[in-house]
């Protein structure tokens, strides 16, 4: 079993930054890939980001293409998304996910999930 604990959401104004961190920790894991995901109130879980963990590959969402950037500390265990020039429509819950196989990264079928960080961004 794989525990994910997600930090760094909060408040802030339109075109701001905030930066999240996802700490992963267990007993022997190993990791495919770890990605981000969010959830709007309403609005059905979308996929945000995600990097595979031994090859350099990042893929994103159209929507934060060029403003959001995933990166990841091995050593740590840890993956961050870095923020850029949010927007009200970036308003929600995010969650890291983790996966120790093999599996369509964009796809919300991995196996852990964080608690979530809620990020809330004013107009």
């Amino acid at each position: 079993q794989v525990q994910l604990v997600e930090s760094g959401g909060g408040l802030v104004q339109a075109g701001g930054s905030l930066r999240l961190s996802c700490a992963a920790s267990g007993r022997s894991f190993s990791t495919y890939a770890m990605g981000w995901f969010r959830q709007a109130p309403g609005k059905e879980r979308e996929f945000v980001a995600a990097i595979w963990w031994t090859r350099s590959n990042t893929i994103y969402a159209d929507s934060v293409k060029d403003r959001f950037t995933i990166s990841r500390d091995n050593a740590k265990n840890t993956v961050y998304l870095q923020m850029n020039s949010l927007k009200p429509e970036d308003t929600a819950v995010y969650s890291c996910a983790h996966s120790p196989t093999t599996l369509i990264v964009t796809s919300s079928s991995y196996p852990n999930w964080g608690q979530g960080t809620q990020v809330t961004v004013s107009s």
